[in-house]
């Protein structure tokens, strides 16, 4: 067997080989590749790049949260333009912005649109990860985007002809998303060394969170300053020059992109060369369904979005509502938590990659706890902001806190499908997201519908639930959760 090790020194040789022996009678051979730099290198390009992507889907994702703040007709009866808490003074709005429509749409509609994308979300997960697999990840990953940008900018026409029709663009808007994140999987199963992935796979996904940390306080801004349409067209067009420059720049593999350095395609190869299936046509289906370590990720996905989703969706609904802050400081504030996720998931990922390399902590420990405190931090905060009743300060860094420590589960269960079974990566992403899409389903369904006449304790029970699901999920993923490549997703060893 070949056991392939990286040393950060160059060697002219381009590689060093050396045989050892492991026990009487046998030799192991085991080459040394020396790592290709970071700097200006085709791995932390794409790394950049799908950021970006990323950063696109979240503010195409999360801008209706704020601008359905500025949708409702605040003097209907079911929205009325009041708040629990004393109400912040709102700052003098510019006349030209009254010009886009309202609607008299209640709690319970409120919740059936918010929730509708992940309807259509849950449908392409699994289909995105085998199809990325077999036909490549690069155009699945841009048309996915591109459906995505198409039908939000038709957002303003489906408002103005009903809630039905929103709900229904919502819906394909998802369809196009749901393909996002199976195919970057896939696609960094080709791209990631394997000392290398906690820091490329958090640097590319951070864009979910720095999209919704821009996207949150910017609609707020378009809202106030022009009307809730521009949030949709704004954000369309930054989504279109992402296109662009995807399609020009990224290429499914080391193998097939045209500007790679030799030196780096043979450290990425290389480095991959015995964990990745030999073969895209065999899907071990009954393995991968049957797999514990693979049921440990979906559960934690699951609890962890549940959480995430109900505040994505309806932390602007609590600022407006319970707090009383005003359009322009609803998107800043609801916004902070985001950034905090942001920071932590950044900085976890070179944390969690230095304590594997560095320290020698094996993958398994490293990917628990960061998920315990992941999950098991926000459930605490969360639980927390529900007793701070209307002191606007501490509901703030409470909820701050929260959504921050999440961004370490970025380099615990998130990306742990990659060390189990890199080569089906996009496949089991896909299995998992299914079940972690149902909250953003049914989550803020639940919330409105618990939330009713918008009381503190109706939202500090929405809180209780969260929390106790992240709980739940973080002792599951614990218990059962693994950090190697397991044997069924390997069909055959390189030898050399």
């Amino acid at each position: 067997d070949t056991l392939v090790l990286s040393t950060n020194e160059q060697s002219k040789f381009g590689h060093i080989s050396i045989r050892v022996p492991l026990y009487e009678g046998t030799l192991v051979h085991m080459m040394i590749i020396p790592t290709a730099p970071a700097l200006c290198s085709s791995r932390y390009s794409l790394a950049i790049l799908s950021c970006y992507g990323f950063f696109v889907a979240y503010a195409l994702r999360v801008n209706l949260s704020v601008a359905m703040v500025d949708m409702l007709n605040s003097s209907s009866s079911n929205n009325v333009n009041s708040s629990v808490c004393l109400r912040h003074n709102n700052p003098p709005r510019p006349r030209h912005n009254h010009t886009a429509s309202v609607y008299d749409w209640d709690s319970e509609t409120q919740g059936w649109i918010l929730g509708s994308f992940f309807y259509g979300y849950i449908i392409t997960q699994i289909p995105g990860g085998y199809m990325a697999r077999k036909y490549g990840a690069k155009w699945l990953l841009g048309f996915g985007i591109l459906g995505t940008v198409i039908f939000t900018l038709l957002t303003p026409v489906a408002a103005d002809l009903g809630a039905g029709y929103l709900i229904a663009v919502r819906v394909l808007e998802g369809i196009g998303e749901g393909v996002t994140f199976p195919a970057m999987h896939a696609m960094w199963a080709s791209w990631a060394p394997p000392m290398e992935r906690s820091r490329l796979l958090t640097i590319s996904y951070a864009g979910a969170q720095l999209g919704t940390v821009v996207a949150l306080p910017l609609s707020g801004q378009i809202c106030f300053y022009l009307d809730w349409t521009y949030v949709f067209y704004i954000f369309g067009a930054v989504g279109i020059l992402w296109f662009i420059l995807w399609s020009l720049l990224v290429s499914n593999s080391p193998t097939s992109h045209r500007r790679i350095s030799e030196v780096e395609r043979t450290y990425i190869t290389a480095s991959l060369k015995n964990e990745l299936s030999p073969t895209t046509d065999h899907i071990p289906w009954t393995s991968i369904l049957t797999s514990v370590p693979l049921w440990a990720i979906v559960v934690a996905h699951f609890s962890y979005n549940w959480t995430f989703y109900t505040l994505l969706t309806l932390l602007p609904t609590y600022m407006n509502d319970i707090l009383g802050f005003s359009i322009k400081q609803n998107g800043m504030l609801s916004a902070l938590p985001y950034l905090g996720c942001w920071l932590l998931s950044m900085g976890g990922g070179q944390l969690a990659d230095y304590l594997r390399e560095t320290c020698l902590f094996s993958t398994v420990a490293v990917r628990k706890a960061f998920s315990i405190i992941g999950m098991m931090g926000p459930a605490v905060f969360l639980v927390a902001a529900g007793y701070t009743d209307c002191n606007y300060t501490l509901a703030v860094i409470f909820l701050t806190i929260s959504s921050s420590l999440g961004g370490f589960s970025a380099s615990g269960f998130n990306i742990n499908h990659l060390d189990i079974a890199p080569s089906y990566a996009g496949i089991l992403l896909g299995i998992t997201n299914s079940f972690a899409t149902i909250p953003g389903m049914v989550g803020p369904v639940i919330a409105r519908s618990l939330t009713k006449s918008n009381t503190i304790v109706e939202w500090r029970t929405v809180f209780f639930i969260s929390a106790g699901i992240n709980l739940f999920g973080a002792a599951f993923y614990t218990l059962f959760g693994k950090g190697t490549v397991q044997p069924w997703a390997v069909q055959s060893l390189h030898i050399q």
